[in-house]
């Protein structure tokens, strides 16, 4: 007989965006409750204040991840139940549990030592199952009621909120015990958690979704093996299970090392909590925008590699010194901004990549119990390595041995072997690691992140064409994205300038892609632009689109695509240019295609060239023929700098020009030549007097009389045609003699 199934609506997405704000609520309420009961600092020193060993605090910490086990077989009645139901009639009663431990004293009174480490071990497995059984129905409902396009920036709000919670909690928190002996503090501080905690309760109450729904109990099984053959799930399961294994004991234990082999006392190592808070706070909205941004898997790898850092850290920090609290308090800044970037990296992995939304109660139930046995795993291996290792001790100068090194060990070697199942789980982003790891390193990222805040603050035109021109000078790959929705602005001048500044940025897949598109549109102002950006992006992947632009019915993209093909060193282009020069009749695109040849040194194409700049009226496009001639040398600096100079005094510096070059020819000794070079030492003589007519007839006739054979066939046809038009103009066309001087100067 079939199961008869619940209708279930699902929340809107309006109504899933008002609950957030209710989940937020909730987190911050119960970040009190976390710092002031079972999972802070606090709860710690509480069970060492009790005299208990290591072994005994890692067994009663491993209740809290074994009581996971149940997820599985609880899961299809959570789900009828109601998720939502479930968890918050279940987190309301581990509150109780709780309150019992602010019965400790009495019973530590009346039964002794031993009944009173009975009693917070019972109400310690109370609350742990009360715990499992109420966030087996939190994960679907949190999968639900979160919107994915929104999980990372969730994420960010949500910690930024529970974090300063969190930083203040912990700062009352040592504040108490450090005012307060015995177990008196530790009561106070438990039963404001509770009455946070229920706070929290009545805030997540508000919160929509997490419906009843009836499954049938043969379909539920299907799933269930369906989770347990899923390779996406066991690689990320494996993962998790590693990172665990590695960090979970490590960090349980970590204020037992602040006091005993750093010597912190309790009120620092207490503190020592808000060096973590701060981290994660000024961290969150990074981590959160990046996932969103780039994915789930580098914004957790970059968290697991983060980790790695924190037990080498903590080696090597200086212990009983009045500067260890300062060390102490950066390495927990450090384990902040890890810690976040894991947690939202792998929570956004589990929601988005790896829990299929329509399996998600088997799945998250699994998850659960899984995470259970290797947390509570975690904490009896670290009791047990601390009570195997309790006699270690050995300097090493540089570092110390002592019964933590084997578990910061772990927190080195498992991490690593956790990234070998992590890298294989299938995710959201196609960014690896690496080049994650080159967009927040390369160009200036300080300036790309604070342009990039202002560039979603603009309220006029001009101030987003200002802004988008630094998000180019930044020269950071973090701003593809802004720069792409600049591209695509209604606004002419802005998408002109984002072309500007994609120009001066690095140079993208992505972005070559939106600029191909701008080449081939229909705006050949903006087409124009595109094809000069392509050519400053010096990527080969641009030369395909300028080729095609080649093609273009503007006369204006064509001209500046041959442009940039010369700007990016396309040898390839060299037989299409020369072919359309042969026959072009445009102006305009004749020179362009003279100025790419010259740059790509096609010195086969020399003739046609020096044909054109003999025809030239214009004084501008003559200089700029003259320069693409004498960058057929491979160089063009000598050309640029006596053009430059010479606009100042011509007479003095062709002279000077001059006299370098009879310097460098008499060195070659070849008497021979010493007649001709006398017509080197007059020209210098009449140009350095201002007769510029007369030095350069002295330098037509050394030119004319000289002997160049030893120069390449190309430079010697320019040299002759040098020669000709300074004897027919003389300084009429200067740009022929700063080209013949800049041949012979680079010449060997």
């Amino acid at each position: 007989m079939a199961t008869t199934t619940l209708t279930r609506t699902e929340p809107t997405t309006i109504e899933k965006m008002r609950g957030l704000r209710w989940s937020i609520a909730g987190d911050s309420a119960n970040a009190v409750f976390v710092e002031f009961t079972f999972f802070g600092s606090v709860f710690i020193l509480f069970l060492d204040a009790l005299a208990l060993s290591k072994g005994q605090i890692g067994i009663v910490l491993s209740l809290f991840p074994f009581a996971g086990l149940i997820a599985p077989f609880i899961a299809p009645r959570v789900a009828r139940f109601g998720y939502k139901r479930t968890f918050i009639t279940f987190w309301g009663i581990r509150k109780f549990f709780a309150a019992l431990l602010l019965l400790t004293p009495w019973v530590y009174g009346r039964a002794g030592e031993n009944a009173a480490i009975l009693f917070v071990a019972f109400c310690t497995a109370a609350f742990a199952l009360c715990r499992a059984t109420a966030e087996t129905g939190k994960y679907p409902w949190t999968q639900e009621y979160v919107p994915n396009q929104v999980r990372g920036k969730y994420s960010a709000v949500d910690n930024v909120f529970t974090t300063i919670v969190g930083f203040m909690a912990v700062a009352a928190a040592g504040y108490v015990i450090a005012h307060n002996s015995g177990l008196t503090g530790f009561m106070l501080l438990i039963a404001l958690g509770v009455a946070f905690g229920l706070v929290g309760v009545w805030a997540y109450s508000h919160i929509p979704g997490g419906a009843p729904v009836a499954t049938p109990k043969q379909k539920n099984q299907r799933e269930l093996w369906t989770a347990v053959n899923d390779h996406n799930f066991r690689y990320y399961l494996l993962g998790i299970a590693l990172m665990t294994l590695a960090t979970a004991p490590m960090i349980s234990f970590l204020p037992l090392f602040m006091v005993e082999e750093v010597r912190l006392p309790q009120s620092q190592v207490v503190l020592l909590q808000n060096g973590v808070l701060v981290g994660s706070l000024l961290s969150v909205f990074a981590w959160g925008w990046a996932a969103d941004r780039y994915g789930s898997a580098p914004v957790m790898l970059s968290g697991v590699l983060l980790r790695i850092l924190l037990p080498i850290c903590w080696l090597f920090m200086p212990k009983g010194s009045p500067y260890s609290l300062y060390v102490a308090l950066s390495i927990a800044f450090l384990q902040g901004v890890a810690n976040m970037g894991w947690a939202i990296g792998s929570a956004r992995l589990l929601f988005v990549s790896v829990v299929p939304p329509d399996k998600k109660s088997d799945y998250m139930a699994l998850y659960y119990a899984w995470i259970g046995v290797i947390g509570g795993l975690s904490q009896l291996l670290g009791g047990w390595i601390l009570d195997l290792s309790g006699d270690l001790a050995l300097d090493l100068g540089i570092v110390q041995i002592n019964p933590y090194t084997p578990l910061f060990l772990l927190g080195i070697t498992l991490p690593l072997g956790s990234l070998f199942f992590l890298r294989r789980v299938h995710t959201d982003s196609n960014v690896g690691i690496g080049r994650f790891a080159g967009l927040l390193f390369r160009g200036n990222p300080f300036l790309a992140v604070e342009s990039m805040i202002r560039y979603h603050m603009a309220k006029d035109e001009q101030t987003a064409v200002r802004l988008t021109e630094r998000l180019g000078r930044s020269r950071s790959l973090l701003t593809i994205e802004e720069l792409l929705e600049a591209l695509a602005d209604p606004r002419f001048n802005v998408r002109f300038e984002a072309i500007v500044a994609i120009g001066h940025t690095r140079p993208d897949e992505q972005l070559l892609q939106a600029l191909n598109q701008v080449l081939h549109g229909n705006d050949p102002a903006l087409g124009v632009m595109a094809a000069w950006s392509l050519g400053r992006s010096h990527d080969n992947r641009a030369a395909e689109p300028l080729h095609t632009a080649l093609d273009s019915d503007y006369r204006s993209i064509r001209a500046h695509s041959a442009r940039s093909l010369g700007t990016l060193g396309d040898q390839s282009a060299i037989p299409t240019l020369q072919a359309r020069l042969s026959v072009e009749t445009d102006h305009g695109l004749r020179i362009a295609y003279v100025s790419a040849l010259g740059q790509l040194q096609a010195i086969e194409a020399t003739e046609a060239m020096l044909a054109l700049l003999a025809d030239e009226p214009e004084e501008p496009a003559r200089l700029e023929l003259a320069l693409a001639l004498a960058r057929l040398t491979g160089e063009e600096h000598t050309f640029i700098q006596l053009l430059r100079q010479s606009r100042h005094d011509q007479g003095t510096v062709l002279a000077q020009a001059i006299t370098g070059l009879e310097k460098k020819w008499r060195k070659v000794g070849d008497t021979a030549m010493s007649p001709t070079l006398a017509h080197l030492t007059q020209s210098a003589a009449a140009c350095s007097t201002g007769d510029l007519t007369a030095g350069l007839t002295h330098l037509c006739r050394f030119l004319q009389t000289g002997d160049f054979t030893m120069l390449p066939p190309f430079q010697q046809m320019i040299l002759r045609e040098c020669t000709a038009h300074l004897e027919a103009d003389g300084a009429v066309r200067l740009e022929y003699a700063l080209l013949a001087l800049h041949l012979l100067a680079v010449s060997p």
